[in-house]
């Protein structure tokens, strides 16, 4: 090879990698962030570990088991956790409260963490006085505020995720309905932009309706995300419920909220209310919309 064809064989060489390097360089400059994403199998994962505590009625064992590992699973994802504790007709109330930072809250995701003492809805006479297993009235809103705690950038816009107590023993001597909402909404003086309760959200058969009660633009906010996200069968964009739940104090307080609720539940407050009722596929359907829906509201 004579001097000439080697500078030309040499050029052509350096050439060529320079464009593949150029390439390389650009395509990783260009290459689009993975989504953020829900993770619905860990989702259903909290739910049956919530169950394996047994039922979480306020002062049992299960309570404390479930109020410990919540904290724990919190702040491994970077939640700084508070407790607010109070009491209420005589009951201690231990609400969950997990933030970011020290900013006031623009919104609040909020589930119930206690399950129901007695299974009064049961079919079965003998079941009546059995405590509720609570796998999707109760475990499912709160395995998706522990996946979103997992799942939120943290860039997002202020969220607090409030795990309220007390909330399904109404109608028992002694015990009314949402105590523990009650008691956050009188006690901590914020003011959030929206606040979301989720509950009863992981029925295999998913049907929300529109909450009578709640406000009427945030949940036309969250029922579009779901329909742009291809769950317009599992939102259904029509009203069938008037509700009485955790979202009923910040209403009464002036706060703007929303009930996630579906109140087509076979198994409500009855001992069949077991893991095998829920889905991954729910929870990721509840999960992925607000995700989307808090990802949405943090300015670009």
């Amino acid at each position: 090879m004579t001097k000439r064809a080697a500078i030309i064989y040499l050029s052509s060489i350096f050439a060529l990698l320079a464009l593949v390097a150029g390439w390389y360089i650009a395509s990783f400059l260009n290459r689009e962030t993975d989504p953020v994403s829900f993770d619905s199998s860990r989702a259903y994962a909290d739910v049956q570990t919530q169950v394996d505590f047994g039922p979480r009625i306020p002062g049992t064992d299960g309570h404390a088991k479930i109020r410990a590992w919540m904290q724990a699973e919190l702040e491994s994802a970077g939640w700084a956790v508070e407790v607010h504790e109070t009491e209420r007709m005589g009951h201690p109330v231990y609400n969950l409260i997990a933030k970011r930072s020290d900013a006031e809250p623009q919104i609040i995701l909020g589930a119930h963490y206690d399950t129901r003492m007695i299974a009064d809805h049961d079919p079965q006479p003998t079941n009546l006085n059995k405590p509720v297993p609570g796998a999707n009235d109760g475990a499912s809103g709160v395995a998706v505020l522990l996946e979103l705690a997992r799942a939120l950038p943290e860039d997002s816009v202020p969220v607090w995720l409030v795990f309220f107590d007390t909330e399904d023993n109404g109608r028992i001597e002694g015990w009314d309905w949402i105590l523990g909402s009650r008691a956050f909404a009188e006690e901590i003086p914020v003011r959030p932009e929206a606040v979301v309760i989720v509950d009863m959200i992981g029925d295999s058969d998913l049907n929300i309706h529109l909450e009578q009660n709640s406000d009427v633009a945030i949940r036309t906010e969250i029922w579009a995300i779901a329909a742009q996200l291809g769950y317009g069968d599992k939102f259904i964009n029509e009203e069938k419920y008037s509700m009485l739940d955790d979202h009923t104090p910040f209403l009464e307080a002036g706060i703007p909220a929303v009930d996630i609720i579906d109140f087509d539940y076979p198994y409500w407050h009855t001992t069949q209310d077991t893991p095998d009722k829920v889905s991954a596929e729910s929870l990721g359907v509840v999960g992925n919309t607000l995700l989307t829906w808090i990802v949405g509201k943090t300015p670009k």
